[in-house]
């Protein structure tokens, strides 16, 4: 069978050290630390693990933020992220607490003590602090899909009870909607081989959750809906941004003035220089490392240039069977290196013997060794010499070997053209490339040799009579076209099928 392909391009992720830099840099973390290793034994703490309001002021002087409601909120915002990080570590007051464990308004309080990780901020590896900082990411992530409370008194009961159903609030539909916000964000960012540097609109994030594929003209409704989206994914990133994962502008307030204008300008479509004013949203390099590892935890299959190193060729080959060709490149020389500067014998006959078999997958896989032969370089060439007559790969030795302009490299029976002219043809159309190549991949082969369709039909590949019907459908020339059709029904006649 043919290689499964991954959900999801391969991204390149910069290295475990950049991103742990990137990690302790990013300032909702940093706000954190510093906390932690600012809070002491006299530092109070609710029943919950918050910091008590009195401790507020003196929390946010230490972050250099103003004294004021937000540098409050900013300062409540890091000490819980600290909490969850386990770089602090909180004891809840046992039930039955004496006088000490109350505070000095009569309330229950908590004692807080240095949590182990925070330690290994500096003394841990890099990987250690990543695992740290995606704690912090979840965190974020929960607080970014809580309930919008306009007035929290209206639902607290007479009794001090909080009517969770007025909310109107489904946690797991709210954490979904992100994520597949995110999850697209990705994709464009991987787009086109990873070239989509550019920040996105947020009414087109917003628009692909919402609007349907197969719709033209946006209804009134769906514009609504969008409008909505977007409002809420403003609110959204600007939590997620200080944790690191988003570079975002935010939507232009004066465009809040009035509702629903954000929606009326997402409908219509602003132009380019006013787009900027409704958003945009860019994954930065540790986004994508934090967004992946979500996915994966998700069980999403999310491939990274690097996971196939170490593993044997087979997989390589597997693994990178439908890869965009500059990851597929940057892939096999990670493999490569593995082999060390005098492996590249043992790499190259690993790659061959993998590259055996009459499954849908193997013509494709032959084609990828070949070019991993290529990145392999002349000292591969005593196991690709040891393969000249192998009758599945005796043609691609013989071709990478009249590349790099060796000597005494023996003629290819005729068998051996045409198989190989079927094998190369059938991995071009499962790797769906272009059809002006394919085409022209076609024309080439068969014009080489007088008389192609009336040998062709005879060699003894899986994917011959697959090959000639699609040489039937693309060749340009009427008459070869027909040709090839014939051949092709003469093929299945000969395969009993």
């Amino acid at each position: 069978m043919s290689a499964e392909r991954p959900s999801l391009p391969p991204v390149r992720l910069n290295s475990e050290a950049e991103l742990a830099r990137d990690a302790l840099a990013a300032p909702l973390f940093v706000r954190a630390v510093r906390l932690a290793r600012w809070a002491g034994p006299d530092t109070r703490v609710g029943a919950g693990g918050e910091l008590v309001e009195a401790q507020l002021p003196a929390a946010a002087e230490h972050l250099d933020l103003p004294a004021d409601e937000d540098g409050a909120a900013y300062a409540s915002e890091a000490w819980r992220l600290a909490v969850d990080t386990g770089l602090l570590d909180v004891t809840d007051p046992e039930e039955g607490a004496d006088d000490e464990g109350q505070g000095t308004d009569g309330e229950t309080e908590g004692t807080v003590t240095t949590g182990e990780n925070l330690a290994l901020l500096t003394g841990g590896s890099p990987q250690d602090v990543l695992s740290i900082w995606l704690d912090g990411l979840d965190a974020v992530h929960a607080d970014a899909t809580a309930p919008v409370l306009d007035d929290f008194a209206d639902l607290v009961g007479e009794d001090g009870s909080i009517d969770f159903d007025a909310l109107d609030w489904d946690p797991e539909a709210e954490a979904e909607f992100l994520d597949g916000v995110l999850g697209n964000l990705y994709l464009l960012t991987l787009a086109d081989n990873g070239a989509g540097e550019g920040p996105v609109p947020l009414p087109a994030l917003a628009a692909s959750m919402i609007v349907p594929d197969d719709m033209g003209e946006p209804t009134d409704d769906i514009l609504e809906q969008v409008s909505e989206a977007m409002m809420r994914l403003d609110d959204q990133f600007r939590l997620l941004e200080p944790i690191g994962i988003v570079e975002y502008h935010p939507v232009d307030e004066a465009l809040l003035v009035e509702e629903g204008e954000a929606a009326d300008a997402s409908a219509a479509g602003a132009d380019d220089e006013d787009v900027t004013r409704y958003g945009m949203v860019k994954l930065t390099p540790l986004g994508l490392y934090g967004i992946r590892a979500r996915m994966l935890e998700a069980g999403v299959d999310a491939p990274a240039v690097g996971d196939l190193a170490g593993k044997g060729a087979d997989a390589l080959l597997d693994g990178i069977a439908h890869y965009p060709e500059s990851a597929a490149r940057a892939e096999v020389k990670l493999w490569l290196a593995e082999y060390g500067a005098g492996g590249a014998v043992s790499a190259a006959a690993e790659l061959l013997a993998a590259a055996r078999g009459a499954d849908e997958g193997a013509p494709l896989r032959r084609l990828h060794c070949q070019q991993a032969l290529a990145l392999a370089g002349p000292s591969a060439e005593p196991a690709v010499r040891a393969v000249l007559g192998d009758p599945e790969l005796g043609g691609l030795a013989r071709v990478w070997l009249a590349e790099r302009g060796a000597a005494d490299v023996p003629a290819p029976p005729e068998a051996m053209i045409f198989w190989l002219a079927i094998d190369t043809i059938a991995a071009q159309l499962d790797a769906d490339g272009e059809l002006d190549e394919l085409q022209g991949l076609i024309e080439g082969l068969s014009a080489q040799h007088s008389g192609f369709f009336d040998e062709v039909w005879r060699v003894d590949h899986p994917a011959t009579a697959d090959v000639l019907e699609a040489m039937g459908r693309l060749h340009s020339d009427k008459k070869a076209a027909k040709d090839a059709r014939k051949a092709a029904f003469k093929a299945r006649s000969r395969a009993g099928g």
